[in-house]
């Protein structure tokens, strides 16, 4: 085990753990219904032209433009309807100088006509209308292709798939679509003071519920990954070692809290070949990482800012997924002094273009991740922000 007297720059333990992580090449054949939130595996390109056909934008009658030139609301222009149709159907009536045919919205166009008469702006009596005023060419018509071209690529290997994505490809035929596989997640939760089930004897014997691992197996599931759980392993290195090494074998990457400081009971870094541990973060200095495992705090707080700052670029530089997360500009409601060599991530409550800082900021303290929505980072070279300052909060 390798030693690491000084701490590494947050950028710098970034870079080397992404630098470490290879793309996982497996690919999966899933229904769009299944595909939400997945990582496309190839590029996409449109089978047709959607939509297929010059089609209707309006309720209204599909005319020949230049019939409608001349009208006015005091000198309507009168055409003979020749045909009724709804989406769906198509007219056989071909639309004659001083003829329409009334259509629905989404119907496909008649031929002869080149526009559609909204149905507000034409009277009509029997199978006459009057039309009120002029309509240009292509005016209220969907033009076929003008959604989609036919071959034009349409999402991007590495697109994240949402609701309006897996839309796009149902509308253009697709039932299925290839993702990559969801990196398998690993989760080892270490610490002879933890319990899982509730007990109040234990508890007031200085005994701690455990909740990382809920917090992780959530963390994971929102950032691309399937996770498994090894449970709760004693403080015993043995053991430790043995549970390491089981989920590297079946895992992408390996989260084990608990053991990753620097005192003589922290047992859990000393299990792994490390490329880092230390980092200038606050909370969670002494994470590490190396041979696809995060070796994590055991404070819940803690767990959280490592994850946010590491483990989800982790999952996605795995799941070879485009992500890059939301961020909005706000104002700073509070001052947020910090400490120059520190990385600090601040946990704030965004709303309505400004951003107010959680004051319960120990590693501990799960309510203050409960009462945020973002967090803003702190560089190593600031001594802060003062109130009013504009900030750039990345949401979560």
């Amino acid at each position: 085990m390798h030693e690491f007297k000084e701490l590494t720059p947050y950028r710098k333990a970034f870079e080397l753990m992404l630098a470490d992580l290879g793309e996982i090449q497996d690919v999966e054949e899933v229904s769009l219904k299944d595909a939400l939130g997945r990582v496309l595996a190839e590029d996409i390109a449109s089978p047709i032209d959607s939509p297929p056909f010059n089609r209707s934008a309006v309720d209204g009658y599909a005319v020949r433009a230049e019939d409608t030139f001349p009208a006015r609301e005091y000198s309507p222009v009168t055409l003979r309807v020749m045909d009724e149709i709804v989406a769906g159907e198509e007219s056989k009536a071909k639309v004659e100088p001083g003829t329409a045919v009334k259509l629905m919205t989404g119907a496909k166009l008649p031929e002869g006509a080149n526009a559609v008469v909204m149905q507000e702006m034409a009277g009509r009596e029997g199978n006459l209308i009057r039309v009120l005023r002029p309509v240009a060419p292509g005016q209220n018509v969907a033009f076929a292709g003008e959604d989609v071209r036919k071959g034009e690529t349409v999402l991007e290997k590495g697109q994240i798939l949402r609701p309006q994505d897996l839309a796009l490809l149902k509308s253009l035929g697709f039932k299925t679509v290839r993702v990559r596989r969801k990196p398998r997640v690993g989760i080892i939760i270490t610490g002879d003071e933890l319990i899982e089930e509730f007990d109040e004897r234990a508890l007031n014997e200085g005994k701690i519920l455990e909740s990382n691992s809920v917090l992780l197996w959530g963390l994971v599931r929102q950032y691309f990954g399937e996770p498994v759980f090894y449970g709760v392993i004693r403080d015993m290195m043995e053991d430790i070692r043995e549970a390491i090494e089981k989920a590297r074998a079946e895992n992408d990457l390996v989260l084990v809290t608990g053991g990753s400081a620097f005192g003589d009971r922290d047992l859990a870094h000393r299990a792994v070949r490390l490329l880092f541990h230390g980092t200038t973060i606050k909370p969670g200095r002494p994470i590490g990482y190396g041979e696809r495992v995060f070796v994590m705090s055991g404070y819940p707080a803690a767990v959280f800012a490592q994850f946010h700052l590491f483990v989800k670029y982790a999952l996605a530089k795995l799941a070879g997924a485009r992500f890059k997360p939301v961020t909005v500009n706000a104002e700073l409601m509070d001052k947020v002094p910090s400490q120059l060599g520190r990385y600090e991530f601040v946990k704030v409550w965004y709303e309505d273009g400004k951003a107010r800082p959680i004051r319960k900021r120990g590693s501990g303290i799960i309510s203050a991740l409960v009462r945020s929505n973002g967090y803003i980072a702190i560089p190593e070279n600031s001594e802060g922000y003062l109130k009013g300052d504009r900030v750039e909060v990345i949401l979560y």
